[in-house]
Order: C-alpha cells, then sequence, then structure tokens
C-alpha cells in the first residue's frame, strides 16, 4: 500500500520559493527498531528533499549514507532525566536544520522534534507505528495537539481518534 504525504509537496509558498531556491529539507526522525524501519520504508518519498535524518541509533548513518545522521538519547516518559536531555538534543538539531518539515514515525523524540519545529513554522506529520493496532501512542495523541497531520496506520484507530488515515506503511 503506499502512503501519500501531501506534506511532502515540492510547492512551496510563493514568498518563500522566491528567496530560497533549495529544495525542501525535511527532518526525519524516529527513535530505534521497528521506528526506524518504518521510517525508512518513507523514503522513496523524500527523493526530491534534503533530507536530514535523527535517530537513536548510530550505525543508521551507514543505511542513510551520505545523508545527515544526527543522534539523540533514547528516552520516553519512564526515563525523565533522558528525556530531557532528548528534548534539549532535539531543540538543537532542529535549531540547527531549520527543517521545511519534520516527518516523524515516533516516538518520544519525533513528538519532540515536532513541537520544536511547529515554533520554526515547520509543517510536521506524524505517523504512529503500526504496533499500535488498538489506540494512538502517547507520543501521537501528544502530536495531535501541535502537528499539522497524525496518521494512524490502522482505520479504526483512525476514527476513534481524529488522527487521519492513508494507508500503512509496512
Amino acid at each position: 500500500m503506499t502512503v501519500s504525504i501531501p506534506l511532502l509537496s515540492t510547492r512551496r509558498p510563493a514568498s518563500r520559493a522566491a528567496a530560497t531556491p533549495r529544495p525542501r529539507r525535511i527532518l526525519a526522525v524516529a527513535s530505534g527498531g521497528g521506528h526506524w524501519v518504518q521510517l525508512m520504508r518513507l523514503r522513496p518519498a523524500f527523493a526530491q528533499a534534503e533530507v536530514h535524518y535523527a535517530t537513536v541509533d548510530r550505525s543508521a548513518a551507514e543505511i542513510v549514507a551520505p545523508a545527515p545522521v544526527h543522534l539523540y538519547p533514547d528516552a520516553n516518559k519512564d526515563t525523565p532525566l533522558r528525556l530531557a536531555l532528548a528534548a534539549l538534543t532535539l531543540a538543537v538539531i532542529v535549531l540547527r536544520v531549520r527543517p521545511d518539515v519534520v516527518v516523524s514515525t515516533g516516538a518520544a523524540g519525533g513528538y519532540l522534534a515536532i513541537r520544536f519545529a511547529r515554533l520554526l513554522g515547520a509543517r510536521t506529520l506524524f505517523i504512529d507505528s503500526i504496533a499500535n493496532a488498538r489506540e494512538l501512542s502517547v507520543s501521537a495523541r501528544l502530536s495531535q495537539k501541535v502537528a499539522d497531520l497524525v496518521l494512524s496506520q490502522w482505520p479504526a484507530v483512525a476514527r476513534a481518534t481524529g488522527a487521519a488515515y492513508r494507508g500503512a506503511v509496512l
């Protein structure tokens, strides 16, 4: 199944397009494991963009080379100190990259990057993990308050939560 991501359109607002004739800059954020696998399934959608990746796994750089990879500490709601460090690291990453678009497949780091990127005016997309077949993750629920679009990969979850459904990445 193909996932259509309207935020990745190459069309830019007229005022920004004239001022910056560069490809759209995407910050793609995912923690490790299945979140990263799902993000990698979206790579063809990023073909015309300048893509920066942010993740928790140093070995990810080999997979996406030569694209830049930014590392942040793996954290979740049960590790508050690491979560604070991840938030600080992701704030710096977002400030340095200055993305036009942030796409995340989760988890907490994706939400944090979206939160910071919205402050800079970036468009944002959070795709909840396919593992969340019964309800949205905490990160997806939080992202619903700030992201331009939150997708569930399950139609029933999307209907029940107000998330959108555009298919599944796996």
